[in-house]
């Protein structure tokens, strides 16, 4: 579950981590056989395809859209005719040759933003390419996904007036509040430690050495900290926003770095990483798009647990996963496996006194297994009879 995280309105209104997506579009001008090619123009009317002279309006006469025009979902960015798809079909009909038909590059449904950029260029085989970048805006809103450079993430789950945020007695309103719980799960230390930094750095004018091994440490910093008139726990006073009156706690504040997580570039960071580790682990894939299945986690293993169905355990978490044959040697309690050209099962170590069993597991755990082996870690697997 991600953290919600509470946001002052009028941070956000001041131009708190406002960011900037940008989009390619490109379209590509091919040959075809027969001599045919695509051609970069303002499409007219009576092509197969036209779309309605409003789509076309910001276009220049070189059928590319004008640089800083501004544009929504549908405008065409680039205007672009290409032949028929099948000739055969317009030979028998028309004497004057075939029809062209609209291949242009619109904005995609849902988006909006500024024409940022036009590339010209060519493609390895000679055909005229354009690519044109799109920069769009975005302002924080709720669901929208956060991270401190320590992966401690969360949503907005909260926009606050500024009115009804905490303040401190010289009246310092916080931009974000996050839940404390956030802490000690993820085990962030270095957050509160770039908090307590962040602090000391923007009171005294000069940045911190946060350097490995050579750095301010927290000792330093503590004292830095009481210098500057503040407590060395970095916890301070703050009062509510709503009723005035003054918190029971000391709520622990500072400077922290946050920046905006993009759903599609994590969403691709994610899966790049899931591919990297489903190859190693052999674990079913993620995701619709790619047919994967729906993740079964710890906790839901726990509800099975305590409902007692071990059988449907076994299902999500062994017959419908990563299921592997692994071969044990009985008697020095190592990895053994069939040597193809012997034709017998061998195991390195025993070799003649070995007794190798085959034992179902996981692929993750034998897996584990191995690594440990790399770490100069002797694991051995004593097997009992199945009762």
């Amino acid at each position: 579950m991600e953290d919600a995280i509470i946001f002052n309105k009028a941070s956000i209104e001041r131009g708190l981590v406002r960011s900037t997506f940008y989009r390619i579009y490109e379209a590509e001008c091919r040959q075809y056989l027969g001599g045919l090619r695509d051609r970069f123009l303002v499409p007219e009317p009576g092509i197969r395809g036209y779309r309605g002279e409003q789509y076309y309006r910001l276009l220049e006469p070189d059928g590319i859209v004008s640089l800083e025009s501004e544009v929504a979902g549908g405008d065409v960015l680039i205007g672009r005719t290409s032949p028929p798809r099948f000739l055969e079909e317009y030979k028998e009909f028309e004497v004057k040759g075939p029809t062209m038909r609209d291949t242009s590059v619109d904005v995609r449904p849902a988006e909006t933003g500024v024409v940022d950029d036009i590339f010209i260029t060519e493609t390895g085989e000679g055909s005229k390419l354009v690519k044109v970048r799109v920069r769009d805006q975005r302002i924080p809103e709720l669901g929208d996904k956060f991270a401190s450079r320590h992966g401690q993430k969360g949503v907005i789950g909260m926009i606050v007036p500024q009115e009804n945020m905490p303040f401190s007695p010289k009246g310092i309103v916080p931009d974000i509040i996050i839940n404390p719980h956030a802490m000690p799960s993820r085990m962030t230390i270095g957050q509160f430690l770039e908090s307590i930094a962040g602090k000391i750095a923007s009171a005294r004018g000069k940045p911190v050495d946060g350097t490995p091994f050579t750095n301010e440490d927290p000792e330093q910093l503590k004292e830095e900290l009481v210098k500057l008139g503040f407590s060395h726990t970095g916890r301070e006073i703050l009062y509510s926003g709503v009723s005035g009156e003054k918190f029971v706690a000391d709520i622990f504040m500072g400077v922290v770095y946050y920046q905006k997580l993009h759903h599609m570039v994590a969403d691709k960071m994610h899966a790049r990483a899931r591919g990297q580790v489903q190859m190693l682990t052999r674990q079913p894939t993620e995701g619709r798009a790619r047919g994967g299945g729906l993740r079964f986690g710890e906790m839901e293993r726990d509800c099975l647990i305590g409902h007692g169905a071990a059988m449907v355990l076994r299902d999500r978490l062994l017959e419908e996963s990563d299921k592997y044959l692994l071969y044990v040697c009985e008697n020095c309690g190592f990895i053994s496996y069939y040597d193809i050209k012997q034709r017998k099962y061998t195991c390195r170590i025993c070799e003649d006194k070995a007794q190798i069993s085959p034992v179902v597991v996981s692929y993750a755990f034998k897996l584990l297994l191995q690594e440990m082996m790399s770490l100069c870690i002797t694991p051995r697997l004593k097997l009992k009879e199945r009762a």
